[in-house]
């Protein structure tokens, strides 16, 4: 069965927000919600990018039931894994049961601002892999001399330890990051790049029977025109293609690279407008696919208004008495149940 999760966009909204739209999706009926975790937003018009794990904290006070996953967290430069380690575990033993530590390899854009060089994918996806090792020594407890490649501590102990640990899910949109994810992962994330290619990759290499993960973003408005110009100007990033997104370093630079595509190019990439079958028909081809979990990202701030309309008009056509065809497509695709 397909759940439908909430994207807190921490690029668009100031922390306090955050944490209110948190509890608005829960009260809406959104199961889950995935953070993103940034020190930049992409274009400046987005205006924030709070630190993810202070938020955290707060809406495990403002939410009771709804899961939280960090959509993604890189835990390989600008913080150190056994930092991130210790902050996964603290929100985790404040949402107790609740929380999902997602990881990906990262962008320039967020992980070069202490001067590191920014290495190629090879690379990072190695870092990637031995950070998530380090993370999953650390959380056995105990004291822990770890000497990597890349990553090293000497006598680190973390004292508070959630019980059950959260799962650790794997970002991917290749067939590299795919094939690491089956084997180190709990489950897959993809944020809406080469979908199809990536969970095939994904589930033919291992990961059959693990949950899967899928992020698309959206753009409720009054009419498709108006959604398209809304996710012009504010989230472009879809409508570029390949390795650009990962290795432009400022914001800056993702604006220059906006003025080289069109609001169509935007608009063939974002479900755009009103109309509730375009939702539904996106949400049913990615769980026939194999998705068992689908994040919503609603660009621009009327973030209540498409609160409300995913409540009245797209989700109830994926309770459990509407989910029979969804569900056998999942199956033979090689997703599970949740």
């Amino acid at each position: 069965m397909v759940t439908i999760g909430y994207k807190l966009a921490s690029e668009e909204h100031s922390p306090l927000t955050l944490v209110e739209n948190a509890k608005k999706a829960e009260d809406a009926g959104f199961s889950f919600a995935m953070i993103s975790d940034h020190y930049h937003p992409w274009i400046s018009r987005e205006g924030h990018s709070p630190f993810v794990w202070s938020t955290l904290g707060g809406i495990s006070q403002s939410t009771q039931t709804l899961q939280l996953a960090t959509g993604v967290t890189c835990p390989t430069m600008r913080m150190h894994p056994a930092i991130i380690a210790q902050a996964a575990a603290t929100v985790a033993c404040m949402l107790p049961g609740r929380f999902t530590f997602a990881v990906g390899s990262g962008e320039n854009l967020n992980e070069h601002i202490l001067g590191d060089r920014w290495p190629p994918a090879d690379v990072r996806i190695e870092m990637l892999a031995e950070a998530v090792d380090l993370i999953r020594t650390l959380w056995q407890g105990g004291t822990r001399d770890y000497y990597g490649a890349y990553y090293t501590t000497e006598n680190a102990q973390i004292f508070d330890i959630p019980q059950p640990l959260p799962d650790i899910l794997v970002a991917s949109e290749d067939e590299r990051s795919a094939m690491l994810a089956a084997r180190i992962g709990d489950g897959l994330v993809n944020a809406g790049k080469d979908v199809e290619e990536t969970i095939q990759t994904f589930l033919d290499s291992g990961g059959r029977g693990k949950p899967c993960y899928l992020e698309f973003s959206a753009a409720f408005a009054e009419s498709e025109a108006e959604g398209k110009r809304l996710a012009y100007e504010r989230w472009p990033i879809p409508a570029f293609a390949g390795e650009m997104n990962r290795i432009l370093p400022t914001p800056a630079h993702y604006e220059q690279l906006q003025t080289m595509i069109t609001e169509d190019d935007v608009g063939s990439k974002v479900v755009c407008g009103p109309n509730a079958d375009r939702y539904i028909e996106k949400i049913e081809k990615s769980a026939d696919m194999g998705f068992d979990h689908i994040c919503i990202h609603q660009i621009g701030d009327d973030q209540q208004g498409f609160i409300d309309f995913m409540q009245a008009e797209v989700m109830p056509s994926f309770t459990a008495g509407s989910m029979a065809g969804v569900t056998a497509g999942m199956a033979g695709a090689g997703g599970r149940d949740h």
